[in-house]
Formats: C-alpha cells, structure tokens, sequence
C-alpha cells in the first residue's frame, strides 16, 4: 500500500505499463500479428487479382524461338551459251530491277539476226510471187477451159466436114468407076465391029479414048477418096487430141489448189522465218544479263573471260521488300489449337531488338518432320510419342520495314495473338 501511496504522477500518466487490462502488455503483439495477416490477406488478393489478367493474357499469346526470317532468292542465269566480256557487280552490292549484271559476247549472234532477216526477205519474195501466181493460175484455167472446149467443138465440126468430104469422094470414084466400067464395055463391043468394018474406024477410037478417060477419073476419084480418107483420120486425131486438151483443162482446178497449197506453204515457210528472225533477236537481247528483281547481289561465280551454258547459275538476288520476305515460326502442334490465318504477331527481331507487326498467313500442310529427307515411319512398332512442330508462315506488315534492314536467316521470336 505505501508502496501505492508513493507513486509520481508521471508513473500514473502511463496507462498499460504494469497492468494486465486489455490495454496492457499483451495487447500489443496481438495487434501486429493482425495488422500483418491483414497486409498478407491483402497482398495475396491484389496478387491474385493480378495473377488473373496476367494469366490470361500469357493464354492469349503463342510464342516460339524457333523461328527465323525467310524469303526468296533469285538465282540469276544466262539464257543463252556465250563469252562472258564484262561483270557490272559484285556480291552484296544492291542493284535495282533491270540493272545490267553481265554481259556476253554477242557477234555471233549479230551475224544470226543478219542471217534470219535475208532469209526472211528471200521467202517473202517467193511467197508474194506464189501469192500472185494464184489468180494468174485462175484466170489461165478459165481462159484454157473455154478455148479447148472451142477447140473440140471445131475439132468435131471439122471431122464432121471431112467425113462428108469423103463420102462425096467415095460417091465420085463409085460413078467413075461405073463410068468407066462403060467404056470399057464399049470398046470391047466396038473392037470387033471396028474389025469387020462394021463401024467407023473413029467411033472405035473414040471410044478407046473415052475408056482411058475414064479409067483417069476413076484413078483421080480414087485419090481424091484416099485424100478424102486422110483427112477424116486427121479430124479424129485433132478431135482426140482436143478432147484431151479439154480433160486437161479440166484438171486446172485442181492445179489452182495445188498452185494455193504453194502459196500457203510459201506463207508458212515466210512466217517461220518471221519467228526465226524473233528468236535470234530475243538471243541477242538475252546477252545482256540483267537483274530480275531489287536486291543484294550474292554468291556471284561469274568472271569476264568464261564461257557459260544456259541455266548456269551466275549470281544471286535476295529482295529487301518486306512483301518478299516473311517469317517461317516452327510452332508445337499444342500451340495451334487455337491459332488462326489473319491473326496479329509481333514479331521480336533479335539483330535490331526491336519489334515488328504481322500477321499470320497461313498454316503449314504438314509437319515438319514429314518434311524432312527421312520422315519418321510410325508403322515400325517403336513409336514414342512427341510433340511435333509444323510452320506457319507470318508476313510483315506494309511499311514495317522502310529502311530494308531485315535479312532472311534472322532470328526472331513471334508471339501470336490467339485470343
């Protein structure tokens, strides 16, 4: 009690110290142990509340290392064999579509242009010349048909005539025969007469004379009737050989589509000159070498004074366009469940680190391992069971690439927004 009674105000001024109240010393520990569980409560749900968005968001995104910039490359070869007299690059020089390479010797293709243009005039020439042999064949056909038809006509009309002539004759010498058959019959009566004074000697004579004349007539009718012969077989002979003009003359049709088919073949053989004379000029053009594409110049092999043979490579161009080089992603066959064509990547360029729009194109057709020189055999009975990768082809975005900095071969990583 003194002890009570002794107490300074300060010592009384402190509530808690001493006392075993609820403001006393245990009080204390027990309020940091709840103030603490009220931060940890309070820091695992603001974890958990952040873990949420951040798991789906990781769920929205594919992502593969496996990947690498792809593009094309454009081998660069000659045409046509020749001399090679001058290179214009060398490698990792960027050159511009149409940007003379190489060039090759071309003289000897020179003389072939000049070669195929004479030739070319020469069938020309003959071409047009059987192009207008065509209606001159015409008109000759129709002009030789009418005149040998004339020619039968006149042919027949004349045989006609000398048929008529020869049996005149034929009738002539039949009345001098006749005639003189009476002579003769007369002399031979007035012979004996004449002999026995019977009648005048003159009468004889006369008729002896008249005999002879008409064994003359006889003789002049039979050679007018052999002449008159003559002439008939003449008239056959003109008539056959009219006729046979007019069979001939009738087979100029045919010889007008012959004299045509000429013409034609003339033409044809006029219009593969044509070609021929194209091609040597598309030789001559093609012994200048020149670039296919905008690029970098690469694995050049070609030096002045070589030869080369057509499809030999020479160079190559790789494009910088970023519409000519795209991504190749070898994704695990788990991370395309839900993957689809059109969908936004940002592609991480590990040369530059830095970033890059695209989008996905497409989804390969296979596997890659079936891909492979030897794709495995699952049929063999030792198949285990891994997850296999298959490309899918990512493009850039227009403009992504302005300064043409990308090179195919790059590493990158694409994360794909599949969600």
């Amino acid at each position: 009690m003194a002890t009570t009674a002794t107490e300074t105000p300060e010592q009384g001024a402190r509530p808690g110290i001493g006392s075993t109240g609820p403001g006393g010393p245990r009080s204390t520990p027990q309020r940091r142990k709840t103030r603490r569980l009220i931060i940890f409560l309070v820091i695992g749900l603001i974890l958990v509340a952040a873990a949420i968005p951040l798991y789906r968001y990781i769920e929205s995104y594919e992502s593969t290392d496996d990947a690498e910039i792809d593009g094309y490359i454009y081998p660069v070869s000659s045409r046509v064999p020749g001399y090679v007299v001058r290179v214009t690059v060398d490698n990792n020089q960027f050159v511009q579509a149409g940007t003379v390479l190489a060039q090759l010797d071309p003289k000897d293709y020179n003389v072939a242009v000049a070669n195929a243009k004479a030739t070319l005039a020469n069938l020309k020439s003959t071409s047009e010349a059987a192009r207008v042999g065509v209606p001159l064949t015409s008109v000759n056909t129709s002009s030789q048909l009418s005149s040998a038809q004339a020619d039968v006509d006149n042919a027949q009309a004349a045989l006609a005539a000398a048929q008529a002539q020869f049996e005149s004759a034929q009738a002539t010498l039949r009345q001098a025969e006749a005639n003189d058959l009476k002579a003769q019959d007369d002399v031979s009566r007035y012979k004996p007469l004449a002999a026995k004074d019977e009648i005048a000697q003159q009468i004889y004579t006369q008729a002896v004379d008249s005999q002879k004349a008409t064994a003359a007539g006889v003789e002049a009718a039979r050679s007018s009737a052999a002449a008159a012969e003559q002439t008939v077989t003449g008239a056959r002979t003109r008539v056959s050989q009219a006729q046979a003009n007019l069979t001939y003359a009738e087979t100029r049709p045919q010889q007008i589509s012959v004299q045509r088919s000429r013409a034609e073949a003339a033409q044809a053989q006029a219009e593969q000159a044509q070609a021929a004379l194209e091609q040597a000029q598309l030789n001559l053009q093609y012994t200048t070498v020149l670039a296919p594409v905008s690029g970098i110049v690469g694995q050049r092999s070609v030096q002045p004074g070589q030869n080369v043979s057509p499809g030999q490579q020479m160079m190559t161009i790789v494009p910088l366009d970023s519409q000519n080089i795209w991504v190749t992603a070898d994704f695990k066959e788990t991370q395309l469940t839900y993957m689809r064509p059109g969908q936004p990547v940002k592609i991480h360029v590990d040369t530059y680190r830095r970033d890059y729009d695209g989008h996905v194109l497409n989804i390969g057709g296979a596997t890659g391992a079936l891909y492979s020189l030897l794709p495995p055999e699952n049929a063999t009975g030792n198949y285990v069971k891994v997850v296999e990768r298959i490309p899918v082809k990512i493009t850039f975005d227009k403009g992504q690439d302005p300064e043409h900095l990308l090179r195919p071969g790059m590493s990158v990583e694409p994360d794909v927004k599949v969600k």
